[in-house]
């Protein structure tokens, strides 16, 4: 259920080169936090002080730890699509292997940085409306994308290409999430590996598994 934007969004926006590496310092230093301490514990005090500001002065940037999580929720969210846009503007590979394992380690990097502060972000951030639209628009994006390429692509075997389309994302999005913030290690590589080959075989299976196309 979405929370109220009341004490959620940031109390000042820099708009001169200080502030604006003053509130990066202050994210970068929330990261750190949160990785270390987890959110319970990752106070705005420990905050402040990583980021070598004042408390008061964090305050200007940010009511409360709530609203620097969801900003940091934003940044992860901005990075991913970026990474996302750069991967389908660039000539695809011609194997459908080869464009599930593109996507694949597109997610798998976008997630690599801190598997402890991506447990807080799913598990401890509160999802503003504004947060929840920026989830739908990239999603209403990147199906819009898929589920062309596999209405396209010769390997592809499904007919429901628009069920396809939302298991693929889903699937991508929410294993690689899991598994990368899950506190056990993994090889990264053989995850891509074993991913990728059972993406490829639901798209590339005999047809007469799969329902008709809905309108």
């Amino acid at each position: 259920m979405p929370s109220d934007r009341r004490g959620l969004a940031p109390r000042k926006q820099p708009r001169q080169i200080r502030a604006e590496l003053t509130r990066e310092r202050i994210l970068d230093a929330a990261a750190h936090v949160f990785g270390e301490y987890g959110y319970a514990a990752g106070t705005t005090n420990r905050i402040a002080e990583r980021a070598r500001v004042s408390i008061g002065s964090l305050y200007q940037y940010y009511p409360n730890k709530d609203a620097i999580l969801v900003e940091l929720v934003t940044r992860h969210l901005d990075s991913g699509g970026a990474a996302v846009a750069r991967s389908q503007a660039q000539e695809l590979p011609d194997t459908l292997e080869g464009v599930l394992r593109l996507f694949v380690r597109t997610a798998i990097d976008n997630h690599l940085d801190d598997p402890r502060l991506l447990r807080v972000m799913a598990e401890q951030a509160p999802r503003s409306a504004e947060l929840l639209a920026k989830v739908e628009a990239h999603e209403t994006e990147r199906f819009a994308y898929i589920e062309e390429l596999l209405a396209k692509h010769p390997e592809v075997r499904v007919t429901d290409t628009y069920t396809a389309t939302r298991l693929l994302v889903t699937t991508v999005e929410l294993v690689v999430h899991k598994v990368i913030a899950a506190p056990d290690p993994i090889d990264v590589r053989r995850f891509e590996d074993e991913l990728v080959a059972m993406l490829h075989r639901y798209l590339t299976g005999p047809s007469e598994t799969v329902g008709p196309r809905t309108a």
